[in-house]
């Protein structure tokens, strides 16, 4: 299916808990006009402990290749996880742009603020040790959650996410002591924007916040979600098996030795340089 733009966040690949072939068939079926990487796509603090990369992560980033090489141009906004890109940014690589943040304009005109989110979390700002601590925590109700499955598969049970489950209502006690949504919005209005893709919560949804529309990605850790805006201007938050059952585009033209390494190149080129202000796209 074509869609107008698409919106991804909190991929984690490099996490071995990452749903990368999930990500693979969905986008497999899909070709967007647009690409947004809302943030954490690269999960750099597993690079300083357990970094899991396989195929499948690959076959994942040669289809984003893919797109790039048939015409849809890449927005790659830095989350916290991949803030090791943030002293790179603004660079600009062929289709592919990578910010802080972006000003998405929608079909019916109105302003989209497209960031991370991790500016609004005061754990992510003034106390970083106890993220890290949070993000161990769920690392390991993720191991939890894996061998519960199994024996609840063996059982005939069906799949019940124990780490999601968690990882819902700890975010919300966070959210409660930094009114992490009520933030965002006062800061998209300050931007002078109608509403807001972002992610970094892990909680996917639609819905105005004080007049604001705020749009979260959700993740590819749990909830399998992605945000779809429809060559017709809708707005649609849809999970792994939309479109199931249709055939995947092929990448047969995806080169990533013509497309890569060139972009590389180019981003250790650009040394430590200074933010810019938000694109629109």
């Amino acid at each position: 299916m074509r869609v107008r733009s698409l919106f991804l966040s909190d991929l984690h690949l490099g996490c071995r808990f990452s749903r990368a072939d999930a990500l693979f068939q969905f986008l497999g079926r899909v070709e967007p006009d647009r690409l947004y990487l809302v943030g954490d796509i690269i999960d750099g603090w597993k690079l300083k402990r357990s970094f899991y990369w396989n195929d499948t992560s690959s076959f994942v980033v040669r289809r984003m290749l893919g797109m790039l090489k048939r015409g849809t141009r890449v927005y790659y906004a830095t989350g916290n996880h991949d803030e090791f890109l943030r002293p790179f940014a603004p660079q600009t690589l062929g289709h592919m742009e990578l910010a802080d943040t972006f000003i998405h304009e929608t079909l019916d005109g109105r302003r989209l603020l497209v960031i991370h989110g991790d500016f609004f979390d005061h754990l992510t700002k003034h106390a970083a040790w106890v993220y890290h601590l949070g993000d161990r925590a769920y690392t390991a109700a993720l191991h939890l959650n894996k061998w519960m499955n199994l024996a609840r598969r063996s059982l005939g049970y069906p799949y019940w996410s124990f780490s999601s489950l968690l990882k819902t209502k700890v975010k919300r006690a966070v959210n409660f002591i930094n009114d992490f949504e009520h933030f965002v919005a006062r800061y998209t209005k300050k931007k002078d924007c109608s509403g807001v893709v972002c992610g970094h919560i892990h909680v996917p949804a639609i819905r105005q916040i004080d007049g604001v529309d705020y749009y979260n990605c959700g993740d590819w850790m749990e909830h399998c979600t992605a945000l779809v805006e429809h060559t017709d201007g809708r707005f649609e938050l849809v999970d792994h098996t939309w479109l199931e059952g249709q055939p995947e585009i092929i990448d047969r033209d995806a080169d990533p030795d013509t497309l890569v390494e060139p972009a590389l190149a180019a981003l250790v080129a650009t040394g430590l340089g200074p933010l810019s202000e938000p694109r629109v796209a």
